[in-house]
């Protein structure tokens, strides 16, 4: 397993940006974003494959959140623009070392981050 180290939550207001930064320790396979909402499951937001670089989005992102990584840095960014109060969670940051066809689920992640608090105030 790798450690990740999450930075750049915040509060900020409706219709602002905020951008999110994980650095592992070592290579992996895929690095992710989720989020915890109180009183919620954790749930996918996005994910890059560093093969190809491939990117996926949970639907109520996509066109308002980008994720991007620097490969020699172990490092994923996740740029949230028009941020909404419903984005208010916390965000982790999630890696695997190895291939797994379905990445879009907590199980699938063998290294988490600390967390970080992001708050959205209308």
């Amino acid at each position: 397993q790798v450690q990740l180290v999450e930075s750049g939550g915040g509060l900020v207001q409706a219709g602002d940006s905020l951008r999110l930064s994980c650095a592992a320790s070592g290579r992996t396979y895929v690095m992710g974003w989720f989020r915890q909402a109180p009183g919620k499951e954790r749930e996918f937001v996005a994910r890059i494959t560093w093969s190809g670089e491939t990117t996926v989005y949970a639907d109520s992102v996509k066109g308002r959140f980008t994720i991007s990584g620097d490969y020699a840095k172990n490092t994923v960014y996740l740029q949230m623009n028009s941020l909404k109060p419903e984005d208010t969670a916390v965000y982790y940051c999630a890696a695997r070392s190895s291939f797994r066809v379905i990445l879009s689920i907590p199980q699938a992640y063998s290294s988490w981050g600390q967390g970080t608090q992001v708050t959205v105030s209308s």
